[in-house]
């Protein structure tokens, strides 16, 4: 039982982090993306059908 005095703030400290991670990315703008979908349509590389 004592070890879960230790593992409780441990888990709560890295979920915290975790949670400052994300807000900080999305902040930073690193999910958006505008011209990638636009890109892509136009783009035969990113086609479903195998390389010959």
């Amino acid at each position: 039982m004592n070890v879960l005095v230790y593992l409780i703030p441990v888990s709560l400290g890295l979920g915290l982090l975790g949670l400052v991670a994300f807000f900080w990315t999305v902040k930073s703008n690193q999910y958006d993306d505008p011209e990638g979908h636009a890109n892509r349509i136009l783009s035969d590389r990113f086609d479903d059908e195998p390389d010959e």
